[in-house]
Formats: C-alpha cells, structure tokens, sequence
C-alpha cells in the first residue's frame, strides 16, 4: 500500500529494511538445525532449515534384518518430523516480516 501523504522516500526506505531483515532471517534459517525422530528416538533426523538432511542416526536396536521396511519408514517419519520443525522455525521466524509484506505470507 502506498502512503498517502505521497512521501515515496520513506515508502521505499521502509520497503528497503523489511528486505534486510528477509534476507538476514532467510540467513539465520539457512544455518539453524533442527532435529526430529520416529519409533521413540530410534531414529533422529537433523535438517538444516532450507531443508537439507545432515544427519541421521539410527539405534542398533531399530534394525532387524527381517524387516527393513519399518526402518525405511522410521528414517522417512524423522526426516517428516524435522522438516516439520524447519517449517515452525520458518513460520514463527518469518511470519512477522510476510504479514508486513501484505498479509499474504511468502511462498515457502
């Protein structure tokens, strides 16, 4: 929305700093890890908030030869759960900078 005493200036110098303040925030997340496991901590995931895998732990006792297909499924449900963490850090660090930028949220 466009000031309506026509002072562009401290439009776009407002426009400017929230764009900072994005870029710095986007930095932040880019560094932050979060953790999420499955199977009572059987298996940790940790993400990276722009999403990427950096670990994985897995117990010895979550590995049964006979049954590999439930230790596919708890590293998907820890990797599930740590980019649903990435996305809470995102939305709470975010959320204050997309409602200044109209309302709508970011497409992230």
């Amino acid at each position: 929305m466009l000031p309506s005493d026509g002072d562009m200036s401290g439009f776009l110098a407002q426009a400017q700093a929230m764009q900072e303040q994005l870029l710095q925030a986007q930095q932040e997340l880019a560094e932050t890890e979060v953790t999420g496991s499955a199977g009572g901590d059987l298996v940790t995931a940790t993400v990276k908030g722009n999403g990427e895998l950096v670990g994985l732990v897995i117990k010895p006792e979550a590995v049964d030869a006979d049954d590999t297909e439930t230790l596919a499924d708890l590293v998907v449900a820890a990797v599930r759960a740590a980019n649903a963490q990435v996305q809470a850090v995102t939305a709470a660090k975010l959320g204050p900078l997309a409602g200044g930028l109209g309302g709508g949220g970011l497409p992230f």
